[in-house]
Parts: C-alpha cells; sequence; structure tokens
C-alpha cells in the first residue's frame, strides 16, 4: 500500500528523486527536464511506491512560475515588448484561433460536442511558461528579437487564457440555458487588467525602486533578498485576488518595473537559486498528473492530439510569423517554443470538468499531451536550433569559421588578463560568459561572445569548438571546469585544454577529463616568488 507524504515528504520525495533521474537524464545526454517529468511519474499516484501530494507539489511549483516570470520581467523593458507587439499581438490570436479549431475539430470527432471541443481546443493552444522560457534562456534567446517576439507572443496568450477563465462559467451558463451577458464579465476582466498595468505603471514604478533602494542602504544581504522575494510574490498575488490577473503575468509586470533600476541585476542573482529550484518542482508536479493507462485506452486520440500541439500548431506558428514579415530564423525559433502546453491547459481542463463542458476523457487526453509534448519539446528545440545555425552560416561567416581560434571560458579577473594578452598578441579568440552583466562588459570591450554555461554543447557549437585551436578554460571552479573539458574534448578530440585549478585534486580531475595542462594559480605565484630572489 502506497504511503501518502506530508509537506516536508512532498518536498523531499520530489527533489530527491528530480536529482536522481535528473543526473541519469544528464549521464544519457538528454534535457534534465525528461528526468524531472519522469521523477514526477514515479512519485505520483499512477505508480506503485511513494506517492506524494500532487495537489501541494503543484501550488509549490507554481512559485516557480512567478519566479521565472519575475525573472524574464527583469531583463524584458515595455520598450521590448511594444517593439515585438506588431508581430506577437496577431500572431499570438492567430495561432489560438488555429490551434481551437484543430482542437475542436478532433473533438467533434470524437463525438463531444460544440462546447467541450472548444474548451479541448483552447486549452491545447496555450504553450507553458516554464517550458517556453526555460528553452529560450538554455539558448541565450531572451534578450534576442526571435526571443521577445516569443515573449511577447506567451504574454497575450496568458491574457487570452484570463480572458477565458473568466467568460467560460458565463459561456457554461448560457448553454445550460441560463441567461447570462458575457460583455459584463469581458469588460470588468478588461477593465482589471488595464488598472492592473497602469497601478504598476504609475505606482509601483515609484514604489519598488525606492524601497529597493531603501534596503540596499541598510547593508543587509539576507534584507535584500527578502525583499525582492516579497515584491515578486507580492506582486503575483495581489494580481490574481485583487485584479484577477494570473500569477505569473503579475510578476513578469513586477520583474519588468525593477528590470529599469540598477539593481536589476542583482535582484536576478538573489532570486536564481529559488527560481531553479521550484521550476524542478514544476516538472515534477506535471509528471505526477500522468496516467499511463492512458496510452494504452486511448492511443489514438492521445496521438492526434500530440499531433496538434507538437505538428499543427508548429505549422501554424511558423506560418504566422513568416505572414507577419519575420525571417525563417524566428519563425523556426518561436514554432519550436510553442510545441507544447502546461500550466494553463491544466486549469482550462480542470475547470471545463468542473463546469462538465469538458468529459473526463478530455481532461485525461490534455494531462498525457502536457507530459509528452513537454518531453520531447527540448528534442523539437535542439533540432530547429541546428536549421536556425545553418541559416545564419553566411559564406562570409564561412570564411571566417575556416581560421582556427581560441576559446575563452570566464571574463572573470584571469579572463580579462587572458583577453587582453590574447589582444596584444592578435590572436583570434571567443569569450563564453553565462553572467548577463560580465558579457555586457566583454562586448563594451570589443569581444567576440557567446552567453551561455560552457559545459552544454550548443554553446560550445555556437563558439565554433569543432574548428578551435585551444581551449582556455579560465574560471575558478576546476570540478566544474572538468565538466567542460570532457565535453569539448569529446567534440573535438584534437583540441589542446589549459585549465585553471586551487589545489592538485581539482588538478588531478582536470587532466583526468581531458585538460592537456593545468595552471594552479597558488603555486605559479610560489614559483614566480622563488624566482624573484634569484634576481
Amino acid at each position: 500500500m502506497p504511503h501518502h507524504t506530508p509537506l516536508i515528504g512532498t518536498i523531499v520525495a520530489a527533489l530527491v528523486v528530480a536529482f536522481f533521474f535528473g543526473a541519469l537524464a544528464h549521464r544519457l545526454r538528454v534535457s534534465p527536464i525528461a528526468g524531472y517529468l519522469v521523477a514526477g511519474i514515479v512519485v505520483g499516484p499512477f505508480t506503485p511506491g511513494i506517492v506524494a501530494d500532487s495537489a501541494l507539489a503543484a501550488e509549490l511549483a507554481e512559485i516557480g512560475v512567478i519566479l521565472l516570470m519575475f525573472g524574464v520581467g527583469l531583463h524584458f523593458s515595455f520598450r521590448d515588448l511594444m517593439a515585438v507587439r506588431k508581430v506577437a499581438v496577431p500572431g499570438a490570436i492567430a495561432q489560438i484561433a488555429a490551434a481551437t479549431v484543430m482542437g475542436a475539430g478532433l473533438a467533434l470527432y470524437l463525438g463531444w460536442g460544440l462546447m467541450a471541443g472548444l474548451v479541448f481546443g483552447l486549452a491545447l493552444s496555450v504553450a507553458s511558461t516554464v517550458v517556453l522560457l526555460r528553452a529560450l534562456e538554455s539558448r541565450n534567446l531572451i534578450e534576442t528579437e526571435r526571443g521577445r517576439i516569443a515573449v511577447g507572443w506567451l504574454i497575450v496568450e496568458d491574457i487570452a487564457m484570463v480572458l477565458a477563465l473568466v467568460l467560460l462559467p458565463a459561456i457554461a451558463g448560457s448553454a445550460n440555458g441560463q441567461q447570462s451577458s458575457l460583455l459584463l464579465p469581458l469588460g470588468v476582466t478588461i477593465i482589471k487588467v488595464v488598472g492592473f498595468v497602469a497601478l504598476m505603471f504609475f505606482v509601483g514604478r515609484r514604489i519598488i525602486p525606492w524601497a529597493l533602494h531603501w534596503v540596499v542602504h541598510t547593508g543587509s544581504r539576507e534584507l535584500f533578498r527578502l525583499a525582492v522575494l516579497a515584491i515578486a510574490l507580492g506582486v503575483a498575488f495581489g494580481a490574481t485576488y485583487v485584479f484577477g490577473i494570473s500569477f505569473a503575468l503579475g510578476a513578469f509586470f513586477a520583474g519588468m518595473i525593477l528590470g529599469e533600476t540598477q539593481l536589476s541585476r542583482r535582484a536576478a542573482e538573489e532570486t536564481l537559486p529559488l527560481r531553479d529550484a521550484f521550476a524542478v518542482l514544476f516538472f515534477v508536479s506535471v509528471g505526477m498528473l500522468f496516467d499511463p493507462a492512458v496510452v494504452v485506452e486511448q492511443p489514438l486520440a492521445l496521438m492526434a492530439t500530440v499531433a496538434i500541439i507538437v505538428i499543427g500548431k508548429s505549422i501554424a506558428a511558423f506560418a504566422i510569423v513568416r505572414m507577419f514579415g519575420s525571417d525563417n530564423r524566428t519563425a523556426v525559433t518561436v514554432s519550436a517554443s510553442l510545441a507544447q502546453i502546461g500550466e494553463f491547459s491544466f486549469i482550462l481542463a480542470g475547470l471545463g470538468a468542473e463546469l462538465a463542458i469538458l468529459p473526463q476523457e478530455g481532461r485525461d487526453l490534455i494531462l498525457a499531451s502536457a507530459i509528452i509534448s513537454i518531453l520531447i519539446n527540448p528534442f523539437i528545440f535542439g533540432m530547429a536550433a541546428k536549421r536556425v545555425r545553418r541559416v545564419d552560416v553566411s559564406e562570409e561567416q564561412q570564411a571566417v569559421a575556416a581560421q582556427k581560434h581560441i576559446i575563452v571560458v570566464g571574463y572573470g579577473r584571469v579572463g580579462k588578463f587572458v583577453a587582453a594578452d590574447l589582444g596584444v598578441r592578435k590572436r583570434r579568440f571567443v569569450m563564453i560568459e553565462d553572467q548577463s552583466d560580465v558579457i555586457s562588459l566583454a562586448k563594451e570591450a570589443g569581444l567576440e561572445t557567446v552567453r551561455g554555461n560552457a559545459a552544454t554543447q550548443d554553446i560550445l557549437m555556437e563558439a565554433g569548438i569543432d574548428r578551435a585551436s585551444h581551449l582556455l578554460i579560465a574560471i575558478p571552479e576546476g570540478f566544474e571546469a572538468g565538466g567542460i573539458a570532457e565535453l569539448a574534448r569529446k567534440l573535438q578530440p584534437d583540441i589542446k585544454i589549459i585549465a585553471r585549478a586551487h589545489s592538485a585534486e581539482e588538478t588531478r580531475h582536470l587532466l583526468a577529463h581531458g585538460a592537456n595542462k593545468v595552471v594552479m594559480g597558488e603555486q605559479e605565484i610560489a614559483r614566480q616568488l622563488v624566482l624573484a630572489t634569484a634576481n
């Protein structure tokens, strides 16, 4: 008989099992998201063994969504949002309409009726916030034009779903013969959304920065971290319970307001660990909803639903983006980003079932399709990234790429000296750095840069690892550098890898994982001190 766990047990079970399967996924060179989803299935109610509280896990996961959207808002200005409105607003609306028509068609074929079809189609039309942003962040696309279009598209989808959730009860009442006007709830919702946005721009724009600057002057890092979390969670909570809009949308606007201040970088750093931990809980909570019986009981309907999400919706998004004048790179990125469904789909499915509009069979198909689409989305995005890279390589870039160059990882204290020396020697090099403020300094210095984690294959390939002569790992973390060296050696067996270390243990680790030479800082300083005595 399964053992049901309380709050602490749910968190422990989710994180421990997620770590195990996430590490296994990493070992198999699969996205960790796949491991987290499998972990959710393992601790879910449909498999034997430990059964975590799925409702509690979902509530905890909501914090991850809030922090993630808050972090995106920190790097996203109102100007960015307005810059992509001509594509994101009509594009998102057209894509929602296309996906809803496809979903409704399948529902009618299954004999559910038109109202059930509309709910089913709407649920298939909206992408998961967490999955989309994770995909963009992992490839450093959020601050690019195509990344901004995808995020703007997501914001429009969120607003549309907020309106749908408000109107659905009124529509259900009309369908059941109750006289209920749709104009009143629609008007009230629009007024609330406009009121929230106005409040954030005219009041929040003054209060939030002032509050954080006051906290900074206290000199307490702990208080600053608490203030950032209080702003993110407090605004998101208020947006939902006072204005009736989603947690994610409220957190996004809070982040966007704070992003206009000089404290945005520090705020992003303080929320990063919690954001990652709660994002893991989101994927685990999604996995807990999966009932494997659906695959056996409704295989054809499930395949058709997944096809609408992964193929139909992607083709529609690609065509719509191209129709509005964007290039193939943008169209491929947006269509790959949207080839999945998530949290809003679950909410719509639950409300539809509660109002007796959507049959239980439809809800099961939505949940199962969400799991499958989230599971395969990293692979779809990977193929899209390769396609974009092929499009990006022009004749001029190919000529430059043919030259052997050096890759430097890390633009910290050591990395700056390395870059300066290579510049004096007129050696071409590419700098990899994952901190947004640091990469900005490298760009200001006129360096060729790639933003991202050098321990990932896509980032090393973008830096041209297959054409590089040397890899200089200048980051201070020796064991993390070992992972970079090991991956680089697999991608380019002939490359010369030189890394830095702080201990004999780190040195042995780096040499064992592919480094040709390791420079230990303290040892080099000691050697120079001794040499100085000879003069």
